[in-house]
């Protein structure tokens, strides 16, 4: 079940809660965030360039829009990014969400809608919830009180939907489709497999299996459409936030991972906490979708 699979440092960046991560294909280039730091940081594999960009905020994720910019979650809404200029604007604040709440995970469906989460910044009150994003509206929908939201995660179907209750320890499934998402139902109890972990971002890959990072379990994990634990990858870091899977043949994995909750002498045991990190991957993702924005 564990793979045996060299993996590696690409980026020693230092982050205090890197996420967000995904393949940019129209740009050939790697988005992360670190939320805690306020950085969004891109990454081109074919030359090992990289740079990064001081958000205005804690910044959960960055997704490209149909307009050559990015859609940015950050603490107090959505904003606009522009790389040419390496700025971000104010874009739209997310109706009834508390002050002590912020943005955490988002991706996109075939239809360039965004779905997305929020969360206690504290991670004590279960005041997160889901939304999407459609053509220039905000709405509630999936799963509600919630303390830490991961995902969400769409098939390349488009046909389901992957919502995560951190602090749970649970990954919920939904029927999805152009006009709406069904309720959720229990997909996987990550605690009866990883009890010390937590399921943190996950993904979709081509044969419709889920992986997800696993915050103090050192590694991802991936899972069949029924739920059934069929594989892990283990990493030089304690905390493993998120995966995508990029790359021309979109068959290399990229990791974000935290330091957040480690101790001063624990980055020897650990020591790529913090980094971009990658792999070769024995499946493929698939292109995602770029955000409509109207």
């Amino acid at each position: 079940m564990a793979l045996n699979i060299p993996t590696r440092q690409l980026l020693d960046v230092g982050s205090k809660l890197g996420e967000g991560v995904l393949w940019d294909a129209e740009r050939k280039v790697v988005w992360f965030v670190d939320i805690k730091q306020h950085r969004l940081w891109h990454y081109d594999p074919a030359t090992g360039s990289n740079a990064m960009a001081e958000a205005p905020g804690q910044i959960g994720w960055a997704l490209p829009a149909d307009n050559g910019l990015l859609l940015c979650g950050l603490q107090d809404g959505l904003y606009l990014f522009d790389p040419a200029t390496q700025t971000f604007e104010e874009y739209m604040q997310v109706p009834g969400e508390p002050a002590h709440n912020r943005l955490n995970d988002a991706c996109t469906d075939p239809w360039g809608r965004v779905w997305f989460g929020s969360m206690d910044d504290a991670e004590e009150e279960a005041s997160g919830r889901f939304y999407v994003f459609d053509q220039g509206e905000i709405r509630p929908a999936g799963p509600a009180g919630i303390t830490i939201t991961n995902g969400p995660a769409v098939s390349a179907q488009g046909d389901r939907i992957y919502f995560t209750d951190t602090t749970a320890q649970k990954i919920m499934v939904a029927d999805l489709s152009p006009t709406g998402v069904s309720e959720a139902r229990p997909f996987v109890d990550t605690g009866a497999l990883f009890p010390e972990a937590y399921p943190d971002g996950p993904i979709v890959d081509a044969d419709d299996h889920v992986w997800t990072g696993l915050y103090l379990g050192s590694r991802v994990a991936r899972f069949s459409p029924d739920g059934e634990l069929v594989a892990e990858i283990e990493f030089d870091a304690r905390d493993v936030t998120k995966m995508c899977l990029g790359g021309p043949d979109f068959r290399t994995g990229y990791v974000t991972t935290a330091t957040k909750n480690l101790e001063p002498e624990q980055f020897a045991e650990y020591p790529h906490a913090g980094s971009l990190l990658g792999f070769d991957a024995p499946v493929a993702g698939f292109e995602q979708a770029r955000v409509r924005l109207g």
